[in-house]
């Protein structure tokens, strides 16, 4: 494996790249960028970005994949970068100088973003220090219990880490601790001090009846384990799993990482799109000279090339970024022009505000895909783009198009990404019969589980929980409850 000196030609260009980015209103981490060649790259993104992980055979099956997509043609790796401050990317070594230009561009585009949008604000901006510290942990305790044991165990946690709260770094959801202040009467709602004469009034004998219903209400919820639902299993089995303390250990640092990781797949539009927008705004205006500008335009347009029925990311997060710009420089938003029914008057509607670029720096900070797409993407967006969604026929064996209607394409894009494409899973009863035995529950919204899956991790889940473990959920026919004790699966009605 070859890890390259960082060329003169190349620190001019990010030298020079990043004067240019500041001066368009960018705000990124430092960047460091080293030049790899396909083989550590390839190692580099197996790793999921990060030069040093944990022992696992994971990592060796990603590596394989990696290097035999690029032997065949089928995909090469461009850039990598780390959320991270200060920011590490990697180019490779093979790209031509105007691919090294646009990607190090697009890379302060992506740094940009994970320094300023809130959805990053809680993720730890030195997680390749803690990668590092936890593949030391990892290999001690490796050495301490044995290879085949931790990663064995581990390949129970890997299973599981969809399972968290990818809100828990900005939402407090456990309950609070104490009630309202004052004292208390001989049916213990609390009451403020009053005198005799004014008591009806401090303390109103209809606002004492509510909080005796909402203090049975407490006193029944404490008799129930957990007291209100647990979002985040990894968190509760982490808490109250009887496990050993090296698994819990374990367990803790596979839910740290897929937290780290969540904001990234929470806004995967949007990052790949602001990145592309950048890169495609600073290379043509900029950057490039003019004899580069058509081979510029040859990559650009292979990154952002629409591929079948799978949504491409950049396209959809740039195409949009650039909608929402041309709106707000136009005034085509608010009350007025929603209530235009002109199709002429609308077409040219053009109030000359100039606020495009401020909204879509507001835009950057404050939104991820599922609030990104739900605020923006129009039906004339859709109409103006082709958009449409796919259903998989079974008696055909195929995807077709299911339909070019706006509601429902916008219903089946936000399904996809709620949750991150997860389905929703609480914990609501950890004491499941007085027996010890752990049930959960699908929140179903649409998304129905994956049978194969569910089995396999229900098996793991009851690994780690040590007793039975059930799981209530539902799809468009019928309601059920999947069980799994002794390594075997049953389904009942609910």
């Amino acid at each position: 494996m070859i890890r390259e000196a960082f060329p003169s030609d190349l620190k001019a260009a990010k030298y020079r790249i990043r004067e240019i980015v500041e001066r368009a209103g960018l705000d990124a981490f430092e960047i460091i960028f080293e030049v790899l060649d396909y083989k550590t790259i390839n190692a580099v993104a197996a790793y999921q970005g990060f030069p040093t992980r944990y022992p696992h055979w994971r990592w060796g099956m990603d590596y394989n994949r990696l290097a035999k997509g690029h032997s065949y043609g089928l995909q090469t790796i461009y850039e990598l970068v780390i959320n991270n401050d200060p920011c590490y990317a990697y180019l490779l070594q093979s790209n031509d100088m105007i691919t090294q230009k646009m990607v190090m561009a697009h890379v302060y585009g992506h740094c940009d973003f994970f320094k300023n949008n809130m959805w990053y604000a809680h993720t730890n901006r030195k997680m390749m220090d803690e990668m590092a510290n936890h593949a030391s942990r990892v290999r001690s305790l490796m050495g301490r219990h044995g290879q085949d044991k931790v990663e064995e165990f581990i390949d129970v946690c890997l299973s599981l880490e969809n399972l968290i709260d990818v809100h828990s770094g900005g939402i407090r959801r456990k309950a609070q601790q104490g009630g309202p202040k004052g004292e208390r009467g001989k049916d213990g709602v609390p009451r403020l001090k009053a005198k005799s004469y004014m008591e009806d009034y401090i303390n109103p004998p209809e606002f004492l009846a509510s909080q005796r219903a909402t203090l049975a209400g407490e006193e029944a919820k404490a008799r129930n384990f957990p007291r209100e639902a647990a979002r985040d299993v990894m968190e509760f089995l982490i808490e109250h799993a009887p496990l050993e303390s090296w698994q819990r250990e374990i367990l803790a640092m596979v839910r740290e990482e897929a937290l780290y990781f969540a904001p990234q797949a929470q806004t995967k539009i949007m990052n790949e799109g602001w990145a592309s927008y950048w890169h495609s705004t600073l290379m043509t205006d900029e950057i490039l000279d003019d004899s580069e500008v058509v081979d510029y335009a040859q990559k650009h347009a292979g990154v952002t090339a629409s591929s079948g029925r799978q949504l491409n990311p950049y396209k959809m997060g740039i195409e949009l970024f650039r909608d929402i710009e041309d709106r707000w420089n136009r005034g085509r938003f608010g009350a007025e022009y929603q209530a235009c029914d002109s199709f002429e008057e609308r077409k040219s509607w053009d109030r000359e505000l100039g606020l495009g670029r401020e909204k879509i720096f507001q835009v950057r900070r404050l939104y991820n895909d599922v609030t990104f797409i739900h605020e923006f993407l129009t039906e004339e967006f859709c109409r103006r783009n082709n958009f449409f969604s796919f259903s998989y026929n079974s008696s055909a064996e195929r995807y077709e198009i299911e339909s070019r209607e706006f509601q429902q394409i916008k219903k089946r894009l936000l399904f996809s990404l709620t949750n991150m494409g997860n389905p929703l899973i609480d914990v609501v009863d950890a004491n499941y019969k007085n027996r010890g035995e752990l049930f959960l529950r699908h929140r179903f919204e649409g998304t129905v589980l994956d049978m194969e899956k569910a089995k396999a991790t229900l098996k793991n889940l009851s690994r780690v929980w040590s007793r039975p473990v059930h799981i209530a959920s539902r799809n468009e026919k019928k309601e059920f409850v999947l069980s799994c004790e002794d390594e075997e699966i049953t389904e009942s009605s609910a």
